[in-house]
């Protein structure tokens, strides 16, 4: 395959697989499309706003090499269609779980988790608020958890943990590859001035983190349209 086709060829591998299961018949995550495409396109576009910011900032880059070319703004294609590729198969993931696992073994805990989750964030982000991926990252992940976690109140918290750990598999081998695992070069690359410098092999920490913000707003949009839409709960 050319170079240049490697970062659009992961976003259509990383979709492929959820969207064919999404009719399967038992359990058919098509029928909640009019409330999943919202709560993919509204936390992409805040996400492809922070993207263009950090892109100027020289925060991260791209590296052509594996590019179409095709850009809007500062942008790539292929970045942007990463923001509807990953949430579109997440949420595909927490839904099927859902599905899969009847219990949420995690519903006891989910307030610890949270809990703790908030402080880390909330610590570590006020201290190093100087680097920015680092500070803004974790500060809003900390807000947003604890704007959920005390307005919102949600109960499917545990299902949304128990999701994301799954998730994080899938996530090693993609953000793997963006950043230069088994390939000469990195697709993305970041500035370790503002962030931590602490990689889990070549992926930066804050990574886990910035997903786990994109995908819980993702869900929060969902649930929130599903309890809105009970029909559509129902077919669900």
């Amino acid at each position: 395959m050319n170079d240049r086709y490697l970062y659009l060829a992961l976003d259509l591998a990383s979709i492929s697989i959820p969207l064919l299961f999404s009719f399967y018949k038992p359990a058919p995550f098509y029928k909640t499309w009019k409330n999943l495409w919202p709560a993919i396109i509204i936390p992409a576009v805040i996400f492809m706003v922070w993207d263009e910011w950090f892109t100027r900032m020289g925060v991260w880059g791209f590296n052509p090499r594996y590019l179409t070319g095709v850009y809007v703004g500062n942008l790539p294609l292929e970045e942007i269609l990463f923001f509807i590729c990953i949430p579109y198969a997440c949420v595909f993931t927490y839904f099927a779980l859902k599905y899969l696992i009847e219990k949420d073994y995690l519903f006891p805990h989910q307030e610890l988790i949270s809990s703790t989750i908030i402080i880390l964030m909330l610590l570590i982000g006020m201290h190093q608020i100087e680097k920015w991926y680092t500070g803004v990252t974790f500060m809003l992940l900390g807000l947003f958890l604890a704007f959920q976690m005390l307005k919102i109140r949600p109960r499917y918290m545990g299902r949304f943990y128990l999701a994301y750990a799954v998730i994080l598999i899938p996530f090693f081998i993609i953000n793997g590859i963006l950043t230069g695992s088994f390939i000469e070069e990195e697709v993305v690359w970041y500035n370790n001035n503002e962030n931590l410098g602490f990689r889990l092999g070549t992926i930066p920490v804050e990574d886990i983190f910035y997903g786990m913000l994109l995908i819980l707003m993702n869900v929060v949009i969902y649930e929130w349209l599903q309890e809105k839409n009970p029909a559509r709960k129902r077919d669900s």
